[in-house]
């Protein structure tokens, strides 16, 4: 199902860059959404990482772990929360992330997902690309038994050092045919994030509809994008195809950040018939105890404006 279409996405490399491939006018809806829908307000733990314990062997730093952290999102009156890989402890045990999901449960807070830090820019069969496949698998396992239903995934992270951005691409693609079959089987869908190459929103979509399953998508980041005057029309692009979304204070407008119209980014995803939480992911300079009380009902009443 997969290898013949990477075996045509090489040969098109072969002739021209991925900046001249066309992209598909029409995106296909692999998720046959009906009615458009914003099921709640969710936040990325990631929005406090000054605060979060890094577990870092057997080093940590911050005071808030993940319980502490639904609680946070409990006392804010969030619907959701979303887990990332970074903040729990290590090594993971199935008695902590029971813990978890209990104490969510209790609080009445969804675990709308769950983020990991892959990289999946290295060759598949390299030591590095097999090791990352490792990561993603241990992480799809946890979430999977956490009840999370979609899992925020990279493509590469920072500079290009597996080769050339062609390369690159494709080994993303062949790093994703192995990881988007075993997520499947775990029953975990995958929000590819525009991040990194992928903030090229025309890498995004080729990658996207290179791999036909309804078990990957995107991860719809208000943030990152390539210079451009419209990041409104690129985030446009891409939501169609979004399992889950981050809304951020800014975003970005020829490359400089710009406070985003959160009326108008909630507009493109109920245009795009998304149904689905909006996952606030903050990253200013402001401390976030501070900071994101406001974003929160900020976001609230541009979704009550909606309705």
């Amino acid at each position: 199902m997969i290898s013949h279409t990477r075996r045509r996405f090489l040969q098109a490399c072969s002739t021209s860059s991925i900046a001249a491939l066309a992209t598909p006018t029409v995106a296909v809806d692999r998720f046959q959404r009906v009615n458009p829908l914003i099921k709640g307000v969710s936040l990325s733990a990631y929005s406090l990482k000054r605060h979060m314990q890094w577990w870092k062997g057997d080093r940590t730093d911050g005071l808030l772990d993940i319980l502490g952290f639904l609680d946070y999102c409990a006392r804010l009156g969030l619907d959701g929360a979303e887990l990332t890989s970074y903040f729990f402890p290590s090594p993971l045990v199935v008695t902590y992330t029971n813990q978890v999901k209990r104490r969510a449960h209790l609080l009445g807070i969804d675990i709308t997902g769950g983020a990991m830090g892959n990289n999946f820019a290295h060759p598949p069969q390299s030591d590095l690309g097999r090791k990352e496949i490792a990561y993603f698998q241990f992480w799809i396992d946890h979430f999977a038994d956490l009840g999370a239903p979609v899992v925020r995934i990279f493509a590469g992270r920072g500079k290009l050092q597996a080769g050339t951005e062609e390369q690159v691409m494709a080994n993303v693609i062949a790093n994703l045919e192995q990881a988007v079959a075993y997520a499947e089987k775990r029953g975990v869908m995958l929000g590819l994030e525009n991040h990194d190459i992928m903030k090229n929103i025309d890498n995004l979509l080729h990658v996207i509809t290179a791999i036909d399953s309804p078990w990957l998508g995107v991860t719809w980041d208000s943030a990152n994008l390539t210079a451009t005057p419209d990041p409104y029309a690129e985030l446009a692009r891409i939501a169609p195809h979004a399992v889950t979304a981050q809304l951020k204070v800014m975003t970005q407008v020829n490359g400089t950040p710009s406070p985003a119209d959160f009326t108008r980014m909630l507009k493109l995803l109920h245009d795009a018939k998304y149904r689905g939480y909006v996952v606030l992911e903050y990253e200013e300079k402001e401390e976030p105890y501070d900071a994101i009380p406001s974003f929160v009902k900020q976001v609230r009443k541009a979704l009550s404006d909606m309705n």
